[in-house]
């Protein structure tokens, strides 16, 4: 058992390679900001190496408006929880240098949110989140 979560909220109106999308990036981000969450490698019986998984649980909830993301996001903030961002923007971005010159135009009130992660204690990370269903 984990004394902490990594949590996941999309916008539960994108198209499904979009969501997909969105989770796969934000789950990198949490993998490559917290090394304690890196399983160790798969090692198969006839020595052949395979890349770890995040060691936690992601958990996937739904926002089915942007105020219930807006909610969620705020609400981890106030918590202090480890947050990600995707921003509807980055689904016309083409690197990660145009992602950091997109995000950098906005100030924190207003971007466009598709989807957050975040990580931290579970009783954080749960009512940060309270009222979200999980994604289906």
């Amino acid at each position: 058992m984990y004394d902490k979560k990594i949590a996941v909220v999309i916008k539960d109106d994108l198209l499904s390679w979009q969501k997909l999308n969105v989770v796969s990036f934000l789950a990198s981000s949490i993998a490559i900001q917290f090394p304690e969450t890196h399983g160790e490698d798969f090692i198969t019986a006839d020595n052949v190496t395979f890349l770890p998984f995040l060691k936690h649980p992601v958990l996937v909830y739904k926002a089915e408006t942007q105020e219930k993301l807006q909610r969620a996001f705020l609400r981890s903030k106030d918590r202090e929880l480890a947050i990600g961002i995707y921003t509807n923007p980055l689904f016309a971005t083409r690197s990660g240098e145009e992602n950091i010159l997109e995000i950098a135009k906005h100030t924190t009130d207003n971007l466009d949110l598709a989807g957050i992660i975040v990580y931290g204690e579970n009783k954080k990370v749960d009512k940060a989140l309270d009222g979200l269903k999980f994604h289906e």
